[in-house]
């Protein structure tokens, strides 16, 4: 059998697939910050173009992708689905691994989905900047080159820890076009005032949301702010991953019992998950969905399910979400990505009606499952991405204690060509959990 599955450009999906179609209950609103009212579309005009807003609030199955976008994404779409048979060899499994790669993508990883999008949009709107924060910087710099495309200029404020340990990804940034602060900054109110209280802050993306969304409104060039994940239309542009990867499924012959992926705000499970899960919504075949974090900032497993602000000033709207609190900042310690305090709404109810599980995995066993896929398949993973290994390899692993055949797809949300740094400092010893 092929070890790796390709569609066709033909097959590119032209439709983003939306999750609150099929949902068995409305989503819990938005509430504006100051009112406490659910959101309007017009609450949402200072941050972003009208048909972002209206994807927003959509609430039917199907919104189609325009063709400028399907251009763009032909540059790396369809992306491969690989069957990891080296590691299944390694792992002495019955299991049957699948890992579909988002790492082809110009920048590296998942994000360009719907940075591009976005980014498309906000040009025929006439935006000409687009304000947006990062973590470890794989959002900072898919906007970044989604920005060279479409002519708008790109500002980012990055989590000063990361802006620290990963030049690298800064340094794509800018040769991307983009503007790139360390967050906290005395650039912004929000900034200043996360100074004033702790002038050695190691930042969070809370703070780093506030800034960007500050520096948005206060412009007076015509800037928006962008989202890299979180939003209901961030999740859905993400839905191109799960809908090739039904096709190729098809290919192998085979269907997911398990399926895995890195979970920070959410956009990355969302992309491979929701498409399966709508087959389940409709009354098809169940699959098992695992949503992996780290257990340095571990929102589903620990977090509550409530209404909390997206950033840490407040000037966000308040989302229903399994969050740890707006002013969460991770331990400096924590190398490993998906540092957001809170989880995309859409996943937090899925997870709260029962249709995924969640798992908080220490970051050194990451690692160590990162150094043996790439020994194996020789990928490098994203730290982000080795969330999802550590948990198929123990899921592989499993299957081999009981004896059982299961298939199992993660999702490698990116590489970590920009992160070996994280990766010589697990080497040396110096991670820790």
């Amino acid at each position: 059998m092929a070890a790796k599955f390709l569609l066709p450009e033909d097959r590119i999906p032209t439709t983003w697939y939306n999750v609150l179609a099929d949902l068995p209950k409305p989503l819990a609103p938005m509430l504006h910050p100051g009112t406490r009212e659910p959101i309007t579309p017009a609450d949402l005009e200072p941050l972003f173009p009208a048909e972002l807003i209206a994807q927003e609030f959509a609430t039917r199955a199907e919104v189609d992708i325009p063709g400028a976008v399907i251009d763009v994404y032909r540059q790396w779409r369809p992306s491969p689905l690989v069957r990891a048979r080296r590691l299944e060899r390694a792992l002495d499994t019955p299991a049957r691994i699948y890992f579909k790669y988002e790492g082809v993508s110009p920048s590296g990883s998942h994000k360009p989905n719907t940075a591009i999008p976005q980014a498309y949009y906000n040009q025929q709107a006439g935006v000409r900047k687009l304000t947006t924060e990062t973590g470890a910087g794989q959002w900072g710099s898919s906007l970044a080159l989604a920005c060279s495309y479409f002519g708008l200029e790109c500002e980012v404020y990055m989590v000063k820890v990361s802006y620290q340990q990963k030049p690298y990804r800064r340094a794509l940034m800018e040769t991307f076009g983009a503007t790139v602060h360390a967050s906290p900054s005395e650039l912004t109110e929000s900034g200043r005032a996360a100074l004033a209280a702790d002038p050695l802050s190691t930042g969070s993306l809370g703070l780093a949301i506030s800034e960007a969304v500050e520096a948005a409104v206060r412009s007076e060039g015509g800037a928006k702010y962008a989202l890299g994940s979180v939003l209901n239309h961030v999740l859905m542009h993400q839905t191109v991953i799960g809908q090739e990867a039904l096709l190729q499924m098809e290919l192998a012959e085979d269907y997911p019992d398990i399926l895995i992926g890195a979970a920070g705000g959410g956009s990355n499970l969302a992309g491979l998950a929701l498409p399966f899960l709508r087959d389940q919504l409709r009354g098809g075949r169940s699959v098992r969905t695992i949503a992996v974090e780290p257990a340095s900032c571990p929102s589903l497993t620990e977090g509550r399910y409530e209404y909390d602000f997206g950033d840490t000033a407040g000037l966000t709207p308040l989302a229903k979400m399994h969050t740890l609190g707006h002013d969460f900042v991770p331990p400096s310690i924590h190398a490993g990505g998906l540092r957001y305090h809170g989880m995309a709404p859409v996943i937090s109810e899925l997870k709260d009606l029962d249709l995924l599980e969640a798992r908080a995995v220490p970051q050194t066993a990451c690692f160590e499952a990162g150094v043996t896929f790439a020994r194996n398949e020789g990928i490098v993973p994203a730290p982000e991405s080795t969330h999802a290994v550590r948990v198929a390899i123990d899921e592989a692993l499993a299957c081999k204690e009981s004896g059982e055949s299961r298939s199992i797809l993660f999702s490698l949300s990116g590489h970590g060509h920009f992160d070996m740094q994280a990766y010589l400092d697990h080497f040396a010893g110096k991670l820790q959990d």
